[in-house]
């Protein structure tokens, strides 16, 4: 993710990459000389990210995901101070689909049983995905329930990222369905939060806050 944002910024000219962190490299140097910041990293990176970016006051545009309870809260503790766009998925797509998900639940109440499939490559590491969480997340509080919602976790092959909803209700079926292509739609909608945030009050926000959704 780190190259394909870094290749999709210097394609344009609108956005300049003054630095970028690898694993083992300090990430306050390269802090100091940016206006906004942005993760595509380890979760257990977020105490450096978050410690340079209150330093030097910069604006965060997160999107690792399998953070902990604990890493979560310091996230949420550095948006007290500093601007912070923490997105478990940046397509423009997927954000729609949270949207939908919200609606769809909303309207079919409580005679449509709910499940996620969500589907990914084998290199990835944390399941069920964040985006996945952020769907169960949706559908939680659309229904007012502490229930958890079941999720379906695949790991094949190269897919870039597969997410369905399926509604189950008396004789018929709803599903909604988001397939990534390619992982420049998520480096597209990092640059944009990106771009986005650098002009914010300090808080925490989510890509659809980004998109007006």
């Amino acid at each position: 993710m780190g190259k394909t944002i870094s290749d999709l910024a210097n394609g344009g000219s609108e956005i300049h990459v003054v630095g970028q962190c690898d694993l083992g490299d300090l990430i306050e140097p390269a802090m100091k000389n940016c206006d906004v910041a942005i993760d595509f990293s380890n979760a257990n990176a977020i105490v450096e990210i978050c410690a340079a970016a209150l330093q030097h006051r910069r604006p965060l545009v997160i999107g690792t995901t399998g953070h902990s309870q604990e890493q979560r809260r310091l996230v949420e503790e550095t948006a007290r101070s500093l601007p912070v766009v923490f997105a478990s998925n940046f397509s423009i797509g997927v954000n729609v689909l949270f949207w939908l998900t919200g609606k769809a639940a909303e309207q079919l109440g409580g005679d449509f049983d709910i499940e996620i499939v969500e589907t990914h490559h084998t290199m990835k590491k944390d399941a069920p995905s964040g985006t996945a969480k952020t769907l169960a997340e949706v559908l939680k509080a659309t229904k007012k329930t502490e229930s958890e919602i079941p999720i379906q976790s695949i790991r094949e092959g190269d897919v870039v990222g597969e997410h369905t909803v399926i509604f189950n209700g008396p004789s018929e079926r709803l599903e909604l369905t988001h397939r990534a292509m390619s992982r420049e739609i998520f480096a597209r909608g990092a640059l944009r939060a990106a771009k986005w945030i650098v002009n914010q009050p300090s808080g925490l926000y989510s890509m659809q806050d980004v998109l007006g959704l």
